[in-house]
């Protein structure tokens, strides 16, 4: 049986997507799943033990597949992302009918194998450890669009008070915005971010796939939230700490949300030590402060 899976989008949306991938595992043990998604994910998908084989698949591009058995739509609610599938000749198609904004967006696709009959965990988010966990505080300043920003100069003040080591992290093209923090911030692989992150102590960003990450791999983090609320994309359990305002906006701003610059530094800064400060935090849910 031969299970495609359309998931063509970023580092957030795919580790999202993992209880959905799993339970099609579960479901179809014998099948080869593939996943259409963009090659820059490649090291990951490599750590997701539910996928056979990545197809290299930019968004809302054409799917180089011919006629799979099943055809799964984890991307969007169309109409693009259904069209590309009908395209490939499915024996069979899951994608959705009906469309819940307020949905979490792991439930979201968990919830649509279920109503198709295939099971799926939620929680099932975890990937397999990569090393002990070292005392490294991970900074990651950068976010796909400026209203998921934070300030710089305020990721520099927090990285300025804490008394341990920092590792500033950029992603393509975010050096500059990362040397506005440190002068030598982290700028490797994928593969070596996913380590970082897996193996920090502590990870401080914004909404950003980043989160997903420390999520995936149990690291603590604390999570600055503006435009979109953490009840749709923010981590349901572990040991995070998310700072949110109550308001929401658009996500695709230029510049910084209103709700996210309400966020201090200090605020950050107390949340901070009270992450580090509970060691048995990874056994309860996570925290959402609006304030």
């Amino acid at each position: 049986m031969r299970v495609l899976v359309l998931r063509a989008l970023g580092l957030g949306d795919l580790l999202t997507a993992v209880p959905a991938l799993r339970g099609l595992r579960r479901a179809f043990p014998d099948a080869e799943i593939t996943l259409a998604a963009p090659e820059w994910l490649r090291d990951l998908v490599d750590r997701i033990d539910a996928v056979d084989r990545l197809l290299p698949t930019a968004e809302l591009a054409p799917i180089a597949f011919d006629r799979p058995d099943l055809a799964v739509n984890l991307h969007g609610k169309g109409p693009q992302s259904v069209e590309l599938l009908r395209e490939t000749r499915p024996h069979r198609l899951i994608t959705h009918e009906t469309w819940d904004d307020d949905r979490h967006e792991v439930v979201r696709w968990c919830e649509l194998l279920e109503r198709n009959g295939i099971p799926c965990d939620p929680d099932d988010l975890a990937l397999p450890p990569v090393g002990p966990r070292t005392d490294t505080v991970v900074i990651h300043p950068g976010a796909s669009t400026g209203a998921r920003r934070w300030p710089a100069e305020r990721y520099a003040e927090v990285a300025g008070e804490l008394d341990i080591e920092v590792v500033v992290t950029a992603g393509p093209g975010e050096l500059d915005l990362a040397r506005r923090i440190s002068p030598t911030p982290f700028s490797g692989t994928l593969a070596e971010l996913l380590d970082l992150v897996a193996t920090a102590r502590l990870l401080i960003c914004g909404d950003t796939g980043v989160a997903h990450v420390a999520t995936a791999y149990g690291t603590p983090s604390v999570l600055l939230f503006g435009p979109v609320s953490p009840r749709q994309w923010g981590p349901r359990h572990g040991p995070h700490h998310v700072l949110w305002h109550g308001g929401t906006g658009d996500t695709f701003a230029e510049e910084p949300d209103p709700g996210l610059l309400k966020i201090s530094a200090a605020e950050v800064l107390d949340a901070v030590g009270g992450v580090l400060c509970s060691p048995s935090e990874s056994e309860s849910s996570a925290r959402v402060t609006s304030v």
